[in-house]
C-alpha cells in the first residue's frame, strides 16, 4: 500500500482514547473541493476505504480532502479498557472530534454498514455537519437474518493461518454473495481485514465487539430507524445496495425512495454484505454524486 498516498492523524475521543485518521488529498480548507469523511462497519477500519479514498482524492475523483477513520478498537486506534464505550452514541462523538480535529464545518459521508447506522444518530446530533450522505448496504430496517450472518461470523473464533491462504479462506466464506470479485479483490480485502502479528494475519479489532451480538437471537426484532431517517430527507442522500446483501433488502430501499424523493440508489451488482465501493459501478456513481 502507497502509503505516501496519505497522512497519517492521532487525536483523542471520548475519554481520551487516541483516535486514528488517514487524511488523503488536499488539506480541508474553505477553498477546496468538500471534504468526503468515511465511516467504515463494525468492527472494520479505514483500510476499508484505502482505493476509494485515493480515487476521490484525485483530480480524476473530484480532488477531494477525503477522511476515513478508525472508530475506537479498530484498526490503529486504542483499544477501549471501558468495553462499555463500544457504541454507537460514543462512536457518534468521536466522530464529531474528528470534524473538530481536522477543522471540518460540513462534508459529504460515506457511511458502510455500523457507518451508516452512527450517520442516523449524526443526524440528530449534529445535522449541520452533513452536507450529503452515502449509505452503504445499511438503512432503517436492518434484516436479521444479515446480523445473525455476521454474528456467527465474527464470533466464529478462527482465521487463515498465513496470509497466502487469506484470500482463499475469505473466498470460501463470502465468496457465494461476491462472485464478481478477482483474486486481487480477495487479497485487498485481506490487507484491510486483517493486522500482521509475526508473519500471520489476525482480526484487527477488540474481540469485545464481536462478542457483544452473541447476545442476538433468532427470535429478536431489531428496532427501525424511520424517525431519524426523515430527518435526511431534505439532504443529497445516495444508498448503495450489494445484490445479494442479507441485511438490506430491496423493500427497504423501495421504502426509503418512496419516503426520499430525491434518493439516489445504486445496486452493487455480485456483491453482498458490504459492497466494495471501489469496484467500477459504485465509485463512478459515487464519485458522481460527490461532484453534484
Amino acid at each position: 500500500m502507497d502509503r505516501g498516498a496519505f497522512r497519517e492523524h492521532r487525536f483523542h475521543g471520548v475519554g481520551g482514547l487516541q483516535l486514528y485518521a488517514r487524511a488523503y488529498g488536499p488539506e480541508p480548507e474553505p477553498r477546496a473541493a468538500t471534504p468526503v469523511i468515511c465511516l467504515p462497519g463494525l468492527t472494520r477500519n479505514s483500510r476499508d476505504f484505502h482505493e476509494l479514498a485515493t480515487f476521490l482524492a484525485s483530480s480524476s475523483g473530484g480532488g477531494h480532502p477525503v477522511i476515513s477513520l478508525d472508530y475506537r478498537g479498530r484498526g490503529n486506534s486504542e483499544r477501549d479498557g471501558d468495553k462499555s464505550r463500544y457504541t454507537i452514541a460514543v462512536e457518534t462523538s468521536d466522530v464529531i472530534t474528528a470534524c473538530a480535529y481536522f477543522a471540518i464545518e460540513k462534508a459529504i459521508f460515506i457511511g458502510t454498514s455500523r457507518g451508516g447506522l452512527i450517520l442516523h444518530h449524526l443526524i440528530g446530533l449534529a445535522p449541520g455537519l452533513i452536507a450529503g450522505v452515502v449509505l452503504n448496504d445499511i438503512g432503517p430496517v436492518i434484516e436479521l437474518e444479515g446480523l445473525l450472518g455476521i454474528r456467527d461470523y465474527l464470533n466464529t473464533g478462527t482465521g487463515p493461518a498465513s496470509w497466502a491462504a487469506a484470500p482463499d479462506y475469505l473466498k470460501a466464506i463470502h465468496g457465494d454473495d461476491f462472485p464478481i470479485l478477482r483474486e486481487v479483490d480477495w487479497l485487498q480485502m485481506a490487507r484491510a481485514i486483517y493486522r500482521d502479528e509475526g508473519g500471520v494475519p489476525a482480526a484487527d479489532f477488540d474481540p469485545a465487539i464481536a462478542a457483544q451480538l452473541q447476545a442476538l437471537t433468532a427470535d429478536m426484532s431489531p428496532p427501525d430507524l424511520w424517525p431519524q431517517f426523515h430527518a435526511f430527507t431534505g439532504l443529497p442522500m445516495m444508498v448503495v445496495r450489494g445484490e445479494h446483501s442479507k441485511l438490506l433488502s430491496s423493500a427497504t430501499v423501495d421504502e426509503m425512495k418512496n419516503r426520499h424523493p430525491n434518493l439516489a440508489t445504486v445496486t452493487a451488482a455480485g456483491q453482498g454484505h458490504a459492497p466494495l465501493l471501489h469496484l467500477d459501478g459504485p465509485r463512478h456513481a459515487i464519485a458522481a454524486f460527490v461532484h453534484r
